[in-house]
Parts: structure tokens; sequence; C-alpha cells
């Protein structure tokens, strides 16, 4: 039995055992799946998408940054069942830095899928722009994402409280592969 992905189709990235292709609004209904499942907003429960008009804004967000870019977050789907697993990767956020993020299906979670999508995702933004910082933008209490972040090299630059987070205990991380200006860590909270 082939333990390799199959051969990744034009535009399309294979990374290690998944496939990732940049988004499409005929994904809109599986990646809203995800998007409106509590399971995969423990971490941010007020930014559960409650309309699929959300989640086409969203895939319109990504797919701009793929034609401006050259590069964007991916969807991410199981090379043999073609089956949505998430979405990841980097995106430019503000002009200033490249915005590593990630979610996965609750099914898809716990299987190493975030790592190596982060780490696909951190090589392409560096390939395409290495003059912009990569961050990871994440809750304190989400240590999954924490750990993630720093498996693919990133650093802590940044702790402190998430303004306009409906809970005020709520503390905001920033990871990065590089030192960050105050500026640029002020752009990455506003």
């Amino acid at each position: 039995m082939c333990t390799e992905p199959p051969p990744a189709a034009p535009g399309e990235t294979a990374a290690t055992d998944l496939m990732l292709a940049p988004p499409d609004l005929d994904d809109l209904i599986e990646l809203h799946a995800i998007y409106s499942d509590p399971r995969v907003w423990t971490h941010f429960p007020n930014a559960r998408h409650t309309d699929e008009s959300q989640t086409a804004e969203l895939i319109r967000v990504w797919r701009r940054s793929w034609q401006e870019h050259g590069l964007g977050p991916w969807i991410v789907r199981d090379p043999q069942s073609g089956a949505m697993l998430g979405h990841g990767g980097c995106a430019v956020r503000g002009g200033f830095c490249w915005n590593l993020g990630y979610r996965f299906a609750a099914e898809a979670q716990g299987r190493g899928y975030a790592t190596r999508v982060a780490r696909a995702g951190t090589s392409a933004a560096r390939a395409a722009r290495s003059d912009l910082p990569v961050i990871a933008y994440l809750l304190e209490h989400n240590r999954a994402s924490a750990r993630v972040a720093e498996k693919v090299g990133l650093l802590l630059r940044h702790r402190g409280p998430d303004a306009g987070n409906p809970a005020p205990e709520a503390v905001r991380l920033i990871y990065s592969d590089r030192e960050l200006s105050r500026e640029q860590v002020a752009q990455a909270l506003a």
C-alpha cells in the first residue's frame, strides 16, 4: 500500500499526508460545518460562525490573499477520501506580517495536522516574502495552538490583555519568528 500522498494538482500543495489547496466558494458548505461547530470554538466561542455568509466572506478574504500575495490559507483535505479536515496556512495581515492560522474539524484534531500545515505555511510565507515576520496570534488558554507555534520555531514576543474580548480575563499572546517592534505589536493587536 502506498503511503505517499498523490501528486499535487496545479495550485495545490502536498504536505506529508495532506492535500492543501487554495480555497474556493465550492468549499463553503464543508468549511461552514467546521466554523459553526461549537466544539472547535472552545477557546473563543463568540467567534463561531452562525450564518454561511460569515464563512463565505472568510473565503473571499482568503482568496484575495492568494490573488494579492500569491499565498493564503489552504483548505486541508485527506488525499484518500477527499474529506475536508480544516484549513491552515499564512496570509498577509495589515501589510506588515504573515499571520499563521488554522482550524480543524473536531474529529481531525489531535493528529498533528496543525503542526504539519503550520510548517508548510511558514515555509511558504518565508519563500514568498522573507522580509515580513511570521506571527501566531492566539489566546493564552489555547495551549495546543501555543505548542504548534513553538514546534514551528516561533517564540513568544508579547503577552497582554485581549482588548475587545468579551471575557475580561482573556490574555492575548503573539508568537513570532523574529523580534517585533512596539509598532508591529500594536498593529498585530489592532
